[in-house]
């Protein structure tokens, strides 16, 4: 494929070089006319292990060239990756200048192109970027319309400088978000022979991705950083720890806890995180990330009870799931109790339902813990689903259980739902009277 490639920068040369290799004609456009010159030169405007043979290869077959142009680029070109810098505001918010004067200068160069043509955004951009800015202003300057007169996608990077050749043959994912399948189909195309997952989705997803990517990648660092001062205070090699840690593949390095949801509880998490905090402070250590967790988790309660005391007029509610997660009965420190804990404090008249728990059944420090927490527990719970049912204007679901999700059928029109387990996934067809935790 002939590909054109704006921003001559780290991710955009080292995608033409790749590209050039794999057999296709890759044209670099960028606005330094000395960066231009030096690849025209077969001098690598970048400093990494095998760039600089690979663009002799590449000159050698005629497989890359760069430029300064752009209209000859897009009309010499099927597809277009644009790899401009999208660098950091005084405010926090990223420059996107670069990014709008390369797009309208696309778009002005597709006002005259006939043949359809791609355009592959590749910049890093906040979700929303490429639909509600970038599409835009090509259509603008362009005179046509997207998604039928040319195509848009988002296909995120995930090069690392120092291994990005490596990176890019054996990446971890391709992602691909787009307004059409064939603009979509078309960018994959270009990956083609490269072993990884591929992901065809929107392009606000695509967006999203690589945010995640990073701010994870920045979460791990400062968690075992933290792990680590505290550590060093105790003289314990921190190294051996985390080796440790990460050979647990089930829960620690795994996708275990990684989907969005409700409140952690139980009498695990919370109280260690407390003494881990508590220890820390004795020696005068203040850890910021791990301080955080048990605010963040708090917010997420309130977030569920703010969704409720939104629904104007309700007066009753009912509670399916009051154990800390499902499939147990332990009650301690579960987050749907504190939440039942606001609403009797706003006045609303409470029934319960959880199908792992029976006041018969209750005893010992679970007892000691439900007539402490929750006085009146003996008034709210109710060991008939359908009376619960049946109860409220507004059905709070706490708990992943296929019993919940078959009473779909019986909910009754006016009813609002607060999901905070995510029960059905086509949750869009409930329509206004659905909310989830952290979706819809």
């Amino acid at each position: 494929m002939r590909i054109s490639i704006f921003g001559l920068g780290y991710v955009g040369f080292v995608s033409g070089l790749c590209l050039a290799e794999s057999g296709h004609l890759v044209i670099g456009v960028d606005v330094n006319a000395q960066k231009v010159d030096m690849i025209n030169n077969g001098v690598p405007p970048i400093v990494e292990q095998h760039v600089k043979e690979k663009l002799f290869a590449a000159r050698q077959k005629g497989q890359i060239k760069a430029i300064c142009d752009t209209t000859e680029a897009v009309n010499s070109t099927d597809l277009s990756l644009v790899c401009v810098g999208t660098p950091s505001l005084d405010n926090g918010d990223i420059n996107l200048s670069y990014l709008k004067r390369v797009c309208r200068q696309i778009g002005e160069a597709l006002k005259k192109k006939q043949a359809f043509h791609v355009v592959v955004i590749r910049s890093t951009i906040v979700p929303g970027s490429t639909d509600e800015l970038l599409v835009p202003i090509l259509e603008k300057y362009s005179g046509k319309k997207a998604g039928s007169d040319f195509g848009v996608a988002y296909n995120p990077e995930f090069l690392r400088e120092g291994s990005s050749i490596e990176d890019y043959y054996h990446p971890p994912k391709i992602v691909v978000g787009g307004m059409d399948q064939s603009s979509v189909e078309k960018t994959l195309s270009i990956y083609k022979g490269l072993k990884a997952p591929v992901f065809k989705t929107t392009t606000k997803v695509a967006e999203m991705v690589k945010y995640v990517d990073n701010i994870f990648h920045a979460l791990k660092i400062t968690f075992a950083n933290e792990v680590g001062m505290l550590c060093a205070l105790l003289a314990i090699d921190s190294h051996e720890v985390m080796d440790i840690f990460a050979q647990d593949t089930k829960l620690n390095i795994s996708p275990a806890y990684l989907k969005p949801g409700f409140a952690f509880g139980g009498s695990c998490l919370p109280k260690d995180i407390r003494a881990f905090l508590y220890k820390s402070k004795t020696y005068d250590l203040d850890l910021p990330l791990v301080s955080s967790i048990l605010v963040s988790n708090e917010q997420q309660i309130k977030r569920a009870f703010d969704i409720a005391i939104k629904q104007r007029g309700a007066k009753k509610i009912s509670i399916f799931g009051l154990s800390f997660k499902p499939g147990t009965d332990d009650l301690r420190e579960s987050p749907m109790v504190s939440l039942v804990e606001l609403f009797i404090g706003k006045g609303y008249e409470i029934k319960i339902y959880d199908e792992n728990v029976s006041l018969a059944k209750v005893m010992g420090s679970n007892k000691e813990y439900l007539d402490r927490a929750i006085p009146h527990i003996s008034r709210l719970l109710s060991e008939d689903i359908n009376e619960v049912l049946l109860h409220g204007d507004i059905l709070v679901f706490g708990h992943n259980s296929e019993l919940y999700r078959s009473v779909r059928k019986n909910i009754k029109p006016g009813q609002t739902i607060i999901d905070l387990a995510r029960l059905w996934p086509d949750y869009r067809n409930f329509g206004t009277c659905y909310h989830g935790i952290t979706w819809g």
